[in-house]
């Protein structure tokens, strides 16, 4: 019981610390320069070694990977053992938005964002941004450079004081 109790305070912990070796500890396969935002131990379903990330990757809060077809429960009186399973693999340079959801059996290509709350049943190619329930792309990568690059402002550099007084000034004038 304590070595159980004292097993989740390690977890619990190296969550906190260091989100990416938490993944990693529990067997996701993860690249290089990725940000696992708000996760829990939940996130990469119960079978987290289905679960590949690539390179550059943003994992949001609330966001699910699924491995596994849980609706099977209402076959198990005529197949008892049935159960559905599917890898899910995200490429390089991709941003899963807050909540998304991604079921099993899904690959989702390089240079991504799919959008909060959007719900991915299907695979989503390279180079788009894709968004809904369920989740399709809606527009190019390079579209939504664009209109980033447009409507953005460079405040990466700034101080937090002199981003809430530049944002507060923008938006108060408007």
């Amino acid at each position: 019981m304590l070595k159980r109790i004292f097993g989740r305070l390690r977890a619990q912990a190296l969550l906190r610390r260091n989100p990416v070796a938490f993944a990693r500890s529990l067997g996701v396969t993860i690249g290089e320069d990725c940000r696992l935002l708000g996760i829990n131990r939940g996130t990469f379903g119960s079978e987290p070694f289905l679960v590949t990330i690539g390179d550059h990757v943003t994992v949001t809060g609330n966001v699910q990977f699924l491995t596994h077809d849980g609706g099977v429960w209402v076959l198990r009186h005529e197949h008892p053992d049935l159960d559905v399973f599917g890898p899910i693999s995200i490429g390089n340079n991709v941003f899963l938005g807050f909540g998304a959801t991604i079921l099993p059996g899904i690959s989702i290509g390089d240079n991504v964002v799919v959008g909060a709350g959007a719900v991915v049943t299907r695979d989503i190619p390279a180079d788009c941004v894709a968004a809904g329930v369920p989740a399709r792309p809606l527009r190019s990568l390079d579209d939504y450079r664009r209109a980033s690059v447009e409507a953005g402002v460079p405040t990466k550099s700034m101080s937090k004081d002199e981003k809430r007084s530049y944002l507060r000034s923008k938006h108060l004038q408007d």
